[in-house]
Order: C-alpha cells, then structure tokens, then sequence
C-alpha cells in the first residue's frame, strides 16, 4: 500500500503564521494541479474550514490525544483517498502539547507526535520579524531537541526588506536548513480573531474566500512548490478508516438525523456525519438561525460552536425553539456539545432559548481549556455507565441548572486543583456537556444513538 506524501507545517510557537501558511499551501498546491488533503494537528474546529475553502475537500482532524495513535494512520489514510499529496497544520509551538505528558519523546497530541505518527517532515514557519543570524540558533536548537523528528525545511515569514531576506538566508544555511520561501509582511491577510481563535469561515463568507485567495497567491509568489512537494513524505501502512466497518454495519431503519449547523454551530468533525450514516441514518443539516427542523426528524446533533455571537438571532427562531421542546418531551435523542449544551437551556444572558434544561447560561471571561479523562456516571442515548472517553474542553460560558439532573461526565480539572467536575446533564432522551469528543474514537455511541431514534415511537 502506497500512502499519499505529506507535509507538516510547524512552527517555533503560536502566531508564527502558520495557518496563512499552511492554508496559502494548499490553495497553491491545488491551483498548480495537485489534489490536495488537508489535515489539521488537535482538537482546532475552526482552521479546518478554511483548510476546506484551500483544497476543495474536506478539512479533517488528526488528534491522537482524543482518538488514540492507533487510529492517527486509518483517518489519514481515509482524509487522503484521492489525493497525491496532504498538507497538515499543526497546533501551537512544534512540541507543544497536552500539558503533563511530556516524557523523553514529544509530548502527547503535540505536532511533532503527529508528524511521528506519519512518517512526515516538517516545514517550519519562522516569523522573522526582530531577527536576522539569531535564527541559526534557534533553527539548530529546533533540528536538534529531537532526533525522531525531521525538519525538511523553513519558510521564513514576515520578511521585512531584500537584505533582512539575505541575512536570514546565510543564517539559515549556517544551521543547515533549507529555505523552502520567504513570505513578506502582509498585513492585508490578517483573519479577524475572537477569544477563541479565528472568527469561522462560515462566518466570515465571501471575505473568507478573499482571504483564501490571498494566502493562495502569496504562497505561490514566495514558496518554491518544486521543493516542497520533493520534500514530501510519510510512511503510514495503515488501511484507510472505514465508517461502516468501524459502527458494525448498517442497522435496520432509516432515521433522520438532523445536524445544526451554519453560523452558530461549526464545531463538528467530519467523521461524525459519516458514521451516521455509515449506520443507516439520513443526516440533514438545518441552521438554527433562520431554519425549521427537517420534516419527520427523528433524532438531532447540536454541535459546538459561537451561539454566544447569535443570542438574539437564536431566540428570534421560536419555531425550533419548540419543535426542539417537543421532541425531547417525546424521548427524541439529542446529543448536544459545549455550544448545543448553551442552546437547549432556559436563557442565555437574558435571551430565551430552547428550554429543554432548566437554568441559565452566562458568556464569562474566564477561558476553560484542556483535554479531559472522563467517565460517563448515566444511562443515555449515547453511552453506558462506566465508559471513559478522552474530550476537550474550549468555553467562555458557564451554565446553571435550576433543576436537579444526572451528570453527563464527571473528570478531573487541573485547572481547579485537579478535583473532581460533574459535567453536563443526562435528562430523558438528551445528552449535553461542555466535552467535545471524536466520534471516530467511539462509533458504538454514534451506533447506539441511532438505535434509539430507530426505537422511538
């Protein structure tokens, strides 16, 4: 089995450019000829879509904290059906990763711990605003700290005048590392950004596209493609994830699974709508801003995303407000994630929502983030007592249930000296908490949450 050559883009640390790199990549990749997969380091929902807009095909996750290194190999194998060659973003500094796990090799779900996983090189993205010969000692400390991973090259970024690109040439070959392009300053490609990253491509629109466009041409002026695409590589032998194999087959029924989707809620890995319907369901996406739930929907998935940005839209619709209040009456499953968990209950900083929780959301400035070991202490539509999963946590929101409920998870934070946090609620047919998992890493959840839509009356 041949697998598809691959480049990592790294970088030193966060804000090195590596997203209008990595992006402008695989627009100039595509625009040249190739077919292009694009992969993204982490639990990142927002950079696979503009990942999406570059290449024309879906942006995938490779996160080996939240699915395990057994299944890194399959899902790229299955991200890179079609193409010849992918393009993977990494997540923050090159070894940085889930804090705690670094022992003598890159720490875990880092992008050197991908890049391993692969067999892939890695592009290191330099800004090289405030440097000139210092760069050797940093490219020598980079190509050095660790002998599994393989630095194929530099693209110096933020390049100030023709002479700043000299000096940060002759440095680079004193450290003997190749310079794959240097990218001037462009102040014109800034994305806008929020608390949590970039605003999302489905947000942005048009200018999202323009953006895209501009990253795209920018690489192709200043990045010799000949030698990246030379540099490529990876040595994955793993045959490619297979959604039905993995959910055990279809089951009889054909539910209708409807997907929110749009503005409000972006969050969802591609690998979710297809095992959904790898196990017999029809998913139809709906936008909670402006849409009714599809006619003779059986079961609905509330993913993350910005619903604190769209309050007042959100409440305006008060026809899925109560169409969501019936079905969960009637015992309908509903899987809701971090935003989704936002949107079913009471209120939201003095907007009405869905009402299918009882209590009250708040937007705070109090940023919650890190992976999470959980454990699941209730029956529901989607998991069993006992079962542990690993997810995400990545808010500004706080919640406050006016009723007594189950909790959905209960993990370890340690952010809060490390006690014990009863996460979400498991009311009836519903499933909302704050964890954002990877359905790939647990396709008999998705397989028991269309049984239940199956067994519904």
């Amino acid at each position: 089995m041949t697998s598809t050559p691959a480049l990592v883009i790294a970088a030193p640390a966060s804000g090195s450019g590596k997203t209008t790199v990595a992006t402008g990549l695989m627009g100039a990749l595509r625009r040249a000829g190739h077919r292009v997969a694009p992969f993204k380091v982490g639990p990142d929902f927002i950079d696979p879509g503009y990942h999406t807009l570059a290449s024309g095909r879906v942006g995938r996750n490779l996160d080996p904290v939240l699915v395990g290194e057994q299944l890194i190999g399959p899902l790229y194998a299955h991200g890179t059906v079609g193409a010849d060659i992918a393009v993977v973003e990494g997540v923050m500094g090159l070894f940085d990763g889930r804090i705690g796990d670094a022992g003598s090799g890159p720490a875990a779900g880092s992008t050197a711990h991908v890049a391993g996983l692969l067999g892939a090189p890695v592009v290191l993205v330099v800004d090289a605003r405030g440097q000139s010969h210092s760069i050797a000692a940093l490219l020598h400390g980079f190509t050095t700290f660790d002998s599994t991973t393989r630095i194929a090259g530099v693209i110096l970024n933020r390049v100030g005048t023709a002479r700043h690109e000299h000096v940060l040439r002759q440095a680079c070959e004193q450290a003997g590392v190749p310079v794959l392009g240097a990218i001037p300053r462009a102040a014109e490609l800034e994305l806008p950004a929020r608390y949590l990253g970039l605003v999302t491509a489905v947000e942005y629109g048009r200018r999202a596209r323009l953006a895209v466009e501009a990253m795209t041409g920018l690489v192709a002026r200043h990045v010799d493609l000949t030698a990246v695409v030379a540099a490529a590589a990876s040595r994955v032998g793993a045959p490619p994830w297979d959604p039905v194999t993995a959910v055990g087959g279809r089951m009889g029924g054909r539910p209708t699974v409807a997907m929110a989707a749009g503005k409000a809620f972006s969050f969802a890995y591609a690998e979710h709508a297809e095992l959904l319907r790898a196990v017999g369901a029809d998913v139809v996406e709906f936008d909670p801003l402006s849409e009714a739930l599809p006619e003779g929907t059986n079961a609905v998935l509330l993913p993350g995303g910005f619903p604190e940005q769209f309050a007042a839209e959100l409440s305006a619709n008060e026809l899925v407000r109560r169409q969501l209040q019936h079905l969960t009456v009637a015992g309908a499953p509903v899987h809701a994630e971090c935003g989704g968990l936002i949107y079913l209950v009471s209120e939201f900083d003095g907007y009405p929502m869905c009402g299918v929780l009882a209590g009250s959301a708040r937007f705070t400035q109090h940023l919650t983030l890190g992976y999470r070991d959980a454990v699941a202490v209730a029956e529901s539509p989607l998991y069993s007592v006992g079962r542990r999963v690993a997810g995400h946590e990545f808010h500004r929101t706080t919640v406050t249930f006016t009723d007594s409920y189950q909790p959905a998870w209960v993990y370890r934070s340690p952010g809060l000296g490390d006690r014990a946090v009863r996460d979400g609620v498991v009311h009836g047919g519903v499933h909302a908490s704050y964890l954002h998992t990877h359905p790939a890493a647990t396709p008999e959840a998705v397989a028991r949450f269309v049984a239940h839509a199956v067994a519904r009356p």
